[in-house]
């Protein structure tokens, strides 16, 4: 049974996705300084995705220029937004195959990185990138909102339906 965790990462990666539809890939790459453009955001997920779920968990590389496009500390780009959508798809369904693999004992774990191990367990990077949607789908929402986009989605979406509170056992 996949693990509550995880169940949450996937709806609010569906929660990034309901709050990004209809955007054009213009106002996707438009950047409103000091924020990062929102197809930036997509891909900065999918970076941090990869590099957990993907890479340190399966020594599998994806992407290898991602990081520097989209990685946190690196120089504002503005990708395009298909493309961006495109690596998040793959990096996501990539990095599903470990989370579909994921127990109690295994979030009390730590990746090797860099030759030790990571200072934080595969949980708290699990819980780390789950709050990091919550904050980028709410940064992209102010976004849309400066760029006058009106009838936005409302959050949190249908939780009770897709994700609701599950025990760990």
């Amino acid at each position: 049974m996949t693990h509550p965790l995880v169940t949450q990462l996937r709806f609010a990666r569906g929660e990034l996705q309901r709050a990004l539809e209809g955007l054009t890939d213009e106002e996707a790459r438009r950047r409103l300084k000091p924020m990062n453009c929102i197809s930036w955001m997509i891909g900065h997920l999918a970076n941090q995705e990869n590099r957990y779920w993907v890479l340190a968990a399966q020594g599998k590389t994806l992407f290898p220029e991602l990081h520097e496009l989209v990685g946190f500390g690196k120089p504002a780009s503005t990708p395009p937004l298909d493309e961006m959508w495109e690596i998040w798809r793959t990096v996501t369904a990539a990095a599903d195959v470990y989370l579909d693999t994921v127990t109690p004992e295994i979030l009390q774990t730590r990746f090797e990185w860099q030759g030790k191990p990571h200072p934080e367990s595969v949980g708290t990077l699990l819980q780390r990138a789950l709050y990091h949607y919550w904050y980028h789908i709410g940064e992209a929402m102010a976004v849309r909102q400066m760029l006058g986009h009106a009838n936005l989605p409302e959050f949190v979406g249908d939780i009770g339906a897709k994700a609701p509170y599950r025990p760990e056992s």
